[in-house]
């Protein structure tokens, strides 16, 4: 088994990002996470594909004012390490280098924030960890268990990544989804800094063909015992999806059905936005963040 560390000279000076770097070996692949703030209960800000903890950084500081902020980049991403190998990637492994980060970490009255991955896997770990998580915000995200249709969309996008591999432009493909403004070429550097070179983009090129797309596929049974487990959930759940979203657009009233209470808060819709939300308003988002916790504190 191959595994890679990017070079850290890759990660100098990438703007809006100048956090501290934290690290966490979890079996045989060190994770690093992003950890500011305060001395108060955790936001775990979780990404998805093929982004990493840096599509969080204009909701960091004004979440940190007031809570602990824990932004962990996966295996494969970010500055975590990586597999050189597509099938050392599977939902049960990212599964369980997120549950040992939370357990090594001991993070308890979370706020889970999540999207796109880190919702299939964040809602899963809540879902079996519930006594660590205080409330939850979706922001465009899934829990996919093969038996729903699939989007024409998604699977468009699943022939793509299969198609192109390790050769996956990673920057200028979440500049693509970005319709308001042009992506400035230091920014689309940042997504592209955790790869060197394509034998990096292994975790990246995979992700789209984890997504179960029939019930015998892994993570399917998971993310299914899931569902059945949050349709009883009972603390505060936030959904925050975005108005142009090509791939999940729509799934908001899923998860609108599905959570009990979370027809207790506002239904808002994040204008203006694509897939990658937090890209394009997270300032916006990490206000209504905000303003969730404090309706929701006891």
């Amino acid at each position: 088994m191959t595994i890679l560390r990017t070079p850290d000279d890759r990660f100098q000076n990438l703007p809006g990002y100048d956090f501290a770097p934290h690290y966490v070996t979890i079996g045989d692949t060190r994770l690093h996470y992003v950890d500011e703030g305060a001395d108060a209960d955790t936001v775990l800000c979780l990404h998805g594909e093929p982004t990493w903890s840096y599509l969080y950084r204009q909701m960091i500081p004004p979440l940190a004012e007031k809570q602990r902020v824990v932004a962990p980049d996966m295996v494969g991403f970010g500055k975590s390490d990586k597999y050189g190998a597509q099938d050392d990637y599977s939902f049960q492994m990212h599964y369980d280098k997120l549950v040992g980060l939370i357990e090594a970490l001991d993070l308890r009255q979370i706020t889970l924030v999540c999207q796109d991955w880190g919702g299939a896997l964040g809602l899963t770990i809540a879902a079996n960890h519930s006594d660590r998580f205080a409330r939850l915000v979706a922001l465009n995200t899934f829990l996919p268990t093969g038996e729903e249709k699939i989007s024409q969309a998604f699977m468009q996008w699943r022939a793509f990544s299969q198609k192109v591999g390790a050769r996956m432009q990673v920057g200028r493909l979440i500049a693509q989804t970005i319709s308001n403004y042009e992506l400035p070429a230091e920014i689309i550097a940042a997504y592209d800094a955790p790869f060197p070179d394509d034998s990096y983009k292994a975790g990246a090129a995979v992700f789209p063909s984890l997504v179960p797309i029939s019930p015998d596929m892994p993570g399917a049974m998971e993310m299914k015992a899931a569902r059945e487990t949050l349709s009883r959930w009972r603390k505060p759940v936030q959904v925050l999806f975005s108005d142009g979203d090509p791939i999940l657009g729509g799934a908001d009233q899923f998860f609108r059905r599905l959570f009990p209470t979370a027809g207790d808060q506002p239904a808002i819709t994040i204008r203006g936005a694509g897939h990658f939300l937090q890209e394009e308003k997270g300032a916006e988002i990490a206000a209504e963040v905000i303003a969730f916790i404090e309706r929701t504190q006891t």
